[in-house]
C-alpha cells in the first residue's frame, strides 16, 4: 500500500527567536513525509512536514464516520488526503487550538470546540501566528505549489458543538472519550480508544522537548493531568503524541509524572535556551519552560 503525501519533509527542527535551535525530533535528518497506518488500530497517522513543528494528524475511523484529531498547519490541503483514505465523513477534534494544530480546520463542515474562551478566541484565525510559522528558519525546502506565503493566514473556524471533559464520540463500532488535560494549554485534550487501548495525547506528551513556556501554559494543571493519564497506563497498549516520534509504550506516562515532579522541585539539569527560556532535564525527559524573571 503506498502512502498519500501531505508535503515532502527534509528535516525536523526548530529554532527560537532567540536563536537556540530547540528541536521537538530527536533526529534531524530523518526524512518522513506520509500517511501511515497504525497496525491492528484502523487509525492513520498523518505527518505535516517540512516545517520545523512536523505536526502529526491522526484519522480515527470507525463504521459510520472518521474523526481527524488535529489537523496540521493548513499549508496544504488535509481534507484532500483524508477523502483518500476514508469514504465516511469526517468530523474533527483539535488537541488543543495552537495553530500548528488547527490550520485544515476550516476545510470541515464539522467541527468540535471545548468550551473554553481560548478555543473561542483562537476559532477566530490569526494571520500573525501564522506567518511566524512559515519565516526562513523555519522552513526546510520548498513551499507546496500553489501556495501564497504572502496571504497565509490560520483561517477562522466555525465551531459546530461545544464539549466538556469526559465527552464521548461515537464513529459506529468505535467510541472516543474525551479527557480534559489542560496545562500546554486551557484547551488541551487527550483522546482515549479504552476498546483498542490507545491514548491520543496531543502536547501534553510527546518524545521531545515539552513546550511549557507560553503565558497560557498551567504547570500545575499540567502536572494534574500528566498524573491523571498516568493512572491510565495498565489499560493502555499506545500512546500517541502530536510530534515526532508517534509511538510511545504506556509505561512512559507514569515517568512522565515523576519527572515533571522532579524537575518543580528543582531536581534535573537545565540548559538555557535564549534569554527567555531554558530546557529542564530529567530521566531522559526534557521541558522546555520559561526562564525565571531576573530581579
Amino acid at each position: 500500500m503506498s502512502f498519500p503525501r501531505i508535503w515532502p519533509c527534509l528535516r525536523r527542527e526548530r529554532k527560537n527567536p532567540n536563536g537556540a535551535n530547540h528541536s521537538r525530533g530527536q533526529n534531524t535528518n530523518r526524512c518522513s513525509a506520509f500517511c501511515k497506518t497504525i497496525p491492528g488500530s484502523k487509525s492513520t497517522r498523518l505527518y505535516e512536514p517540512h516545517q520545523s513543528e512536523e505536526v502529526i494528524s491522526y484519522l480515527i475511523v470507525g463504521h459510520k464516520q472518521a474523526l481527524l484529531f488535529d489537523t496540521g498547519m493548513g499549508i496544504s490541503n488535509i481534507r484532500k488526503v483524508t477523502a483518500k483514505l476514508t469514504s465516511r465523513p469526517v468530523v474533527v477534534l483539535n488537541s488543543h487550538t495552537h495553530n500548528d494544530h488547527v490550520g485544515g480546520n476550516w476545510q470541515f463542515a464539522f467541527v468540535y470546540g471545548m468550551d473554553t474562551d481560548f478555543t473561542r478566541k483562537n476559532a477566530k484565525g490569526s494571520r500573525e501566528d501564522a506567518q511566524a510559522e512559515i519565516a526562513p528558519d523555519q522552513l526546510c525546502g520548498d513551499l507546496p505549489k500553489g501556495f501564497n506565503p504572502k496571504t497565509y493566514a490560520t483561517k477562522p473556524w466555525k465551531i459546530s458543538h461545544f464539549i466538556h471533559d469526559g465527552f464521548k464520540v461515537n464513529l459506529g463500532g468505535r467510541t472516543l472519550e474525551v479527557l480534559s488535560t489542560p496545562g500546554h494549554t486551557p484547551d488541551a485534550i487527550s483522546l482515549l480508544d479504552r476498546e483498542n487501548g490507545l491514548l491520543f495525547t496531543g502536547d501534553t506528551y510527546y518524545p521531545a522537548p515539552i513546550w511549557l513556556f507560553r503565558p497560557e501554559t498551567d504547570l500545575d494543571a499540567y502536572a494534574a493531568s500528566v498524573k491523571r493519564l498516568a493512572e491510565l497506563a495498565p489499560e493502555l497498549k499506545l500512546v500517541l503524541g502530536a510530534h515526532n516520534i508517534p509511538l510511545a509504550e504506556p509505561s512512559v506516562l507514569p515517568r512522565l509524572v515523576t519527572a515533571i515532579q522532579a524537575v518543580r522541585a528543582g531536581q534535573g539539569t537545565v540548559k538555557p535556551a535564549g534569554e527567555v527560556k531554558a530546557i529542564h532535564s530529567f530521566d531522559g525527559f526534557s521541558f522546555l519552560l520559561a526562564a525565571p524573571r531576573k530581579e
